[in-house]
């Protein structure tokens, strides 16, 4: 506990990745089997980063080595999260097919993080967002009393 709150300890994972897009000149096949040789020269002692560098069309990770930072979970879409869940530090992964084209992911390191902070900020946010949302509300049904015209009359027979 810190300061009446609950730790909120997370895993984070460094990965980086190769992309592939297919297109009009790279079928699926071809974008699958260039990763599948792209591994088998990592595995042949070439660099992950150097070879993000030159292959991958993911010109934001490519230009630093295919990295894709320090991610928490819920940062990447559930398939890349999966397949980057299921490696160890180190290991590439097979091939495989997202709505972005195709990739190899390497875990370079895991690590935990307490981001009990960004947790306690955003519940903070959320309240703060609720009370105006509440006092918008109020203010509204103040205008419309305020605007509203009774006529009470009382039938004279």
């Amino acid at each position: 506990e810190v300061r009446g709150h609950t730790q909120h300890i997370i895993i984070q994972t460094l990965s980086r990745h190769i992309q592939i897009r297919p297109n009009e000149l790279i079928s699926d096949e071809d974008a699958e089997l260039r990763l599948r040789q792209l591994i088998l020269r990592v595995e042949t002692g070439e660099d992950f980063g150097e070879l993000a560098r030159t292959h991958s069309n993911d010109q934001a990770s490519a230009i630093n080595n295919g990295e894709l930072g320090w991610l928490n979970p819920g940062d990447l879409i559930p398939q890349f999260e999966k397949v980057t869940d299921s490696l160890s530090p180190g290991e590439v992964s097979a091939p495989f097919r997202t709505q972005y084209g195709w990739h190899i992911v390497q875990v370079i390191d895991r690590r935990e993080f307490d981001n009990t902070k960004e947790v306690t900020r955003a519940k903070a946010r959320e309240q703060i967002k609720e009370r105006k949302a509440e006092e918008e509300g109020q203010a509204w049904l103040r205008q419309l009393r305020d605007q509203a015209y009774v006529e009470c009359r009382l039938d004279q027979e």
